[in-house]
């Protein structure tokens, strides 16, 4: 624990404190002068970079560009290999583990050790790895690098140790599992083929055992021709040469026929007594020709399996086979059973799938009892039991991607009852029909922690839905879906409203904020809307209150005093309120260009709501002059105060949603009165029309920052209020609908000069456009973001960057705190918005609240991204909350219905409220804390020179407060309050993407997360306490299972249908046998896999500290082995002495003849 502290005068401004071991610095305004007192405080910080360390913990929803599939029908887990390395290994809800190859090659194949904890991958790259399963977090064992030929197929026998191995080439190596080396027997493609045969069979493309003799090895090759191998004898018993190329081979499970899928949609199945034609040929999608002739050929039949039953005909399962005329169809699974035909369409490509069988003999009747079906996007599950095969319902969040995630945020320790009320409620809108069985993917085991609580994520979405998600315990749950679309009219055929913003998503969202406690959310739309809303567990029919806003008014010459008042056919933007009609389209000139109407039209008819988040009140930015709204760049809510902000890069909106009204719009340059620290100058006009880039689907390619310029805001008249500083401060009660003879407002101010359109170089959006282009990759968050002065002085566009609500102190002389809106802009200013709000309830819906823009000014390098208020004992001080109450709740008419609000004070007795508090202000370069009123720079930390920050919050961490960074280079940063001492600093993501730093987000308890990929979120800790406690959050792969025993096959079937177990594979591909293989055929490399845990202590004094902690067990063991040996030898050694003598005796008076 360490003390700081500093004796502040309060004579000096703010002048920076050097971070480095300084002690703390704090004044007050004992009394409230400009100059205060000289005073002492004391603040003690706990937090020590040894509280701070990065580990990833779980990785949700659906695996990205996934390439293949795997299942232990035994342990009953499931696997999923992706084109990025990855590796998804799923059991019973609450067992999700993800692996990740450092080469970041695809996976082709994946083949578990079923039963024996373990898992082989085949890579891109040519590169065979064997995973432990036995351990929380799964690591490599072994890998084995082919140096001269490419894999293409893999098979491992059930209950075998060499795992066979196809290439490119035609050939078939064998590989022992428990070594991870090559044996030196290898089958030949030249030696499997017929030796007349004139051209190369292709690559391997299945491997597998005859069910009826393991010593037979059948072989398919791309070309169409099969061989079963010998492996006793070294030859082929029989070869099948075929018109078409294979894709897949399947077993009946008696091993006397086998069936092939083909390129040209057809079915071949092969009988061992004759393989000189196949038994069968079949298009299951084929039309028959009427002479008799060959069916039209079919799309390829990718994948087949052939599964019996003991009670009924076969399965006979397929992805594929379509016919070409069908154009258009989605693609299909099909399921043969008997006569009966079942084609299933998906929604998205199949990529694999697999069945799930009751025994893991080959040689047993199968008894399939699902399908795995792997698509693109989606995974599911079909249940073989029933006739109508229906799908199980998915404990997995596969569908976070559903629609494109625009955005995120996390919330941690929220209020205990939030997550069963809202799953109540998102309960009564599920899917029906899904299967009555149990999710049969049910392995490992997983209990719930000791250290829990209440965690919720919410993600926004393209299509302009909201998904709330239970994340308590490392798990991930939805529990409710809100689609905010349904506040708006549909677009008529031809209208297109929207269209000219956002041509694919007008209701995308952007951002959300959200008050756990008093329930309240709001939702901002990249078509320029928030939408406010109030939570009920009842359900209600209403009419959506619309506010309408002029928030930006653009010219193209300066504006002169006489100018203005000559010119009256400027007055259509003389309000910034507007109340249209219902069904008002707005306003046009007569030129057709758009002016004053909103981009989408919220219902103007009352609207049934069913429980949960009700609309009640939509602020949308009108189309001005044919130019569209910018769109919103920030936002805060308050439920205490009955007030929210928005803002963009032409200025400032408050809103009183208790009353429906505007009380602000202001430009930002309007915000600072006469104490603008910048000399604006002016500039030609020159109009520009927004980009309008929708929320599209952030993949891979979108990895750029590249930030459009905004467009300024016009003089002191904005939205045709007078808001220059010699005025009156804006005050607004209920809105102002604008006559069409009512007076014409001046455009400017008195006194102030008049100035043009602007281009600013360092303001530009907090939403961060997606650019399609190769280069900009090489340009990824490259961005001009000088602060100095000389750059800035020829700007006149400043955005509103971030919002907050807080109590504290509008200016020096305010001796007690009260209600005020923090506001960040793009240029590094914070300012202070006094807010007076009428306490008593009954005045609070009828009395207006004032606004009044002080002069206070506070500067920093770099946009401001986010506010921090802590006491001046460095505890952090919460926003004001109104406690949820239910609006359409049925409660006693004699009782009175009062708002019950929770203020946290800065200070809560009289006499201490002249202490202020302390404001953290963190913009993209630097942090600093004020001390309030007093404005006094107490600290000041340069985060990032060559960088900047893209996230910051303050964040609670080990019963105590600090600065969370996450910059555009990759780094993890924390900083102590409100000393700003640096306590962690990681290169987490060494290349940062657009999509990455659009979703970053830190949250209370050390924990953060950020979308890994357009289908997944991976979430991740920076407190080296849950770091500590992971393994016990985790759960388990590997559970001991007894394998099930083999069938009696009776003795007159294993004498007529041949033995499959007298075959001893060690005894053919061992080195005794087969010798060695190559050298340079394949490179073994040894992996880390008994190192568990090692990798996420691998970084800092903790990883030393593992790493040497396990040399120190392992040299322990490693001595006391060999002490063990060592007394074993003395012990063996005495007793050889005491026979030896004891012979010596015995053998003493005799003579030679004797012995």
């Amino acid at each position: 624990m360490k003390k700081f502290r500093k004796v502040l005068d309060g004579l000096t401004t703010s002048s920076p404190v050097n971070v480095g071991g300084a002690p703390l610095s704090s004044s007050t305004a004992g009394t409230p002068t400009a100059a205060p007192t000289p005073r002492e405080i004391e603040v003690q910080e706990t937090l020590v970079s040894e509280n701070f360390q990065i580990c990833k913990t779980v990785r949700h929803g659906f695996p990205y560009q996934p390439t293949t599939l795997a299942f232990d029908p035994v342990q009953k887990i499931l696997a999923i290999g992706s084109r990025t390395g990855g590796v998804r290994i799923l059991g019973r809800p609450g067992v999700d583990c993800y692996c990740q190859h450092e080469s970041g090659a695809a996976v082709l194949q994946l083949q578990f050790l079923i039963n024996e904890g373990a898992l082989v991958t085949a890579c891109a790259d040519d590169t065979l790895h064997l995973w432990n399963l036995r351990q929380k977090r799964p690591a490599i064992l072994h890998s084995l690098k082919f140096n001269r030929e490419r894999i293409t197929f893999c098979h491992l026998p059930f209950q075998s140790k060499w795992l066979y191995v196809g290439t490119e080439r035609g050939n078939t190596h064998i590989v022992n599992i428990e070594s991870f080396v090559l044996s030196g027997y290898v089958i030949m493609w030249n030696k499997a083929i017929e030796l007349s045969t004139k051209t190369h069979p292709g690559p391997v493309v299945h491997l597998s055992d005859s069910p009826k003799d393991e010593g037979r090895l059948l072989i398919g090759f791309e070309s169409g021709t099969v061989v079963q191998w010998d492996l006793r004898v070294k030859k082929a018993d029989f070869r099948i040469y075929y018109d078409e190329a294979i894709h897949s081979v399947s077993w009946h499970h008696e091993g006397k026929q086998f069936m092939c899928s083909h390129s040209d949609g057809s079915l071949t199945v092969w009988n061992l007594r004759n393989t000189s034609k196949p038994f069968q040929v079949t298009f299951p999608h084929g039309k028959p020709q009427r002479d008799g002739k060959k069916p039209e050929s079919c799309k390829p039949i990718l994948k087949v399996e052939y599964k019996t039953t003991r009670n009924s005909e076969p399965f006979v399962i397929f992805s594929g086979g379509l016919s070409y005329d069908k154009a258009g169809r989605r693609p299909t699974l099909t399921i043969m059973h008997g006569k009966a035909i079942t084609v299933l369409e998906m929604d998205h490509p199949i990529v694999d799938f697999i069945v799930l069988c009751e025994t893991p003999y080959p040689n047993e009747v199968q008894e399939p009892y699902a399908v795995v079906v792997l698509l693109e996007k989606d995974l599911i599950v079909l249940d073989l039991t029933q006739s109508s095969f229906p799908i199980f319902e998915n404990p997995y969040p596969m569908d976070i991607h559903e629609s494109p995630v625009t955005c995120t945020a996390y919330f941690a320790d929220c209020p205990p009852d939030l997550i069963p009320v809202l799953y109540s409620i998102g309960a009564k809108h599920k899917k029906q029909g899904y299967s009555h069985k149990e999710w049969p993917v049910s392995g490992g085991t997983w209990t719930l922690g000791t250290q829990t609580y209440p965690e919720i994520i919410i993600t926004g979405h393209a299509d302009g839905s909201i998904k709330f998600w239970d994340a308590t315990a490392i798990t991930l749950q939805m529990l409710y879906k809100l689609k905010t679309s349904k506040v708006f009219e549909k677009p008529k055929v031809g209208e297109g409203r929207g269209a000219e913003l956002v041509e694919e998503d007008p209701y995308a969202v952007q951002m959300v904020s959200w008050c756990p406690q008093s329930r309240i959310f709001c939702v901002v739309g990249i078509s320029a809307h928030v939408i406010l809303y109030r939570f009920s567990k009842h359900d209600a029919t209403t009419e959506i209150v619309s506010l309408e806003v002029r928030l930006q008014c653009e010219v193209e010459d300066t504006i002169t005093p006489s100018d203005a008042d000559a010119n009256t056919g400027l007055s259509d933007s003389s309000s910034h309120l507007h109340q249209h009609p219902p069904g008002s389209p707005g306003s046009a000139n007569t030129e057709g260009v758009r002016d004053s109407i909103p981009c989408l039209r919220v219902k103007n008819r009352p609207v049934r709501m069913p429980p949960g988040y009700q609309a009640e009140l939509v602020v949308q930015l009108l189309w001005v002059d044919g130019e569209p709204p910018q769109q919103i760049t920030s936002l805060d809510v308050n439920s205490a105060y009955g007030l929210m902000a928005l803002g963009n890069c032409n200025g400032l909106v408050v809103v009183d949603y208790l009353q429906k009204s505007i009380l602000l719009c202001m430009s930002t340059l309007e915000l600072y009165g006469s104490n603008d620290p910048y000399q604006r100058l002016t500039r030609s006009p020159r109009r520009s029309r927004q980009l309008t880039s929708g929320l599209t689907e952030l993949s891979d390619n979108q990895v750029t920052l590249d930030l459009e310029r905004s467009r300024s805001p016009t003089s002191d008249h904005v939205n045709g209020h007078c808001t220059s500083p010699t005025s009156q401060p804006c005050v607004a009660g209920k809105p102002r609908v604008p006559g069409p003879e009512g007076p014409r407002l001046s455009r400017r101010g008195p006194g102030r000069p008049p100035f043009r359109k602007a281009q600013s170089a360092a303001c530009m959006e907090i939403n961060l456009p997606v650019s399609h282009t190769e280069e900009s990759r090489e340009n990824s968050f490259s961005r001009s973001r000088s602060s100095s002065v000389s750059s800035i002085d020829r700007e006149t566009k400043e955005a509103v960057t971030t919002l907050q609500f807080m109590e504290s102190y509008g200016r020096k002389t305010d001796a007690l705190p009260s209600p005020c809106l923090w506001v960040g802009t793009s240029l590094g200013a914070a300012l202070v918005i006094a807010l007076s709000v009428p306490t008593d309830e009954e005045d609070r819906l009828d009395e207006p609240v004032t606004v009044s823009p002080c002069a206070t000014v506070l500067m920093l390098k770099g946009s401001v991204l986010r506010f921090g208020s802590l006491t001046c004992g460095g505890a952090l001080i919460p926003s004001p909350y109104e406690v949820w109450r239910d609006p359409h709740a049925s409660e006693d008419p004699d009782r009175l219905r009062r708002r019950k609000l929770v203020n946290f004070s800065p200070s809560s007795s009289q006499e201490a409220a002249g202490d202020g508090h302390l404001a953290v202000v963190c913009s993209e370069r630097q942090a600093k804390v004020f001390l309030m009123p007093a404005q006094t720079c107490l600290f000041v930390h340069n985060i990032t020179e060559s960088s900047f920050v893209l996230r910051a919050d303050v964040v609670s961490v080990c019963n105590s407060v600090c600065l969370a960074c996450f910059c555009a280079n990759g780094h993890i940063m924390t900083l102590s309050l409100p000393s700003l001492r640096p306590l962690l600093d990681v290169n987490y993501l060494p290349l940062t993407d657009m999509r990455i730093a659009r979703t970053f987000c830190f949250t209370n308890r050390g924990q953060a997360l950020y979308l890994s990929s357009p289908t997944e979120i991976q979430r991740i800790t920076y407190s080296q306490e849950m770091c500590d406690n992971l393994q016990e959050m985790l759960g388990d792969l590997f559970t001991p299972v007894e394998t099930p025993e083999a069938q009696n096959r009776g003795f007159l079937k294993g004498f007529f249908g041949g033995n499959a177990q007298t075959f001893d594979r060690e005894e053919l591909f061992g080195e005794a046998a087969a010798g060695k293989a190559s050298r340079s055929l394949a490179q073994h490399i040894p992996g880390q896999g008994g190192m568990e845990g090692m990798k996420a202590a691998a970084g800092g004094v903790v990883g030393d500290l593992a790493r040497a902690r396990i040399a120190l067990d392992e040299r322990g063991q490693r001595l006391g082995e060999l002490e063990e040996r060592t007394a074993l030898m003395m012990s063996s050694a005495e007793l050889f002495s005491k026979h030896a003598h004891e012979l010596m005796l015995k053998c003493k008076d005799k003579k030679w003849y004797q012995f």
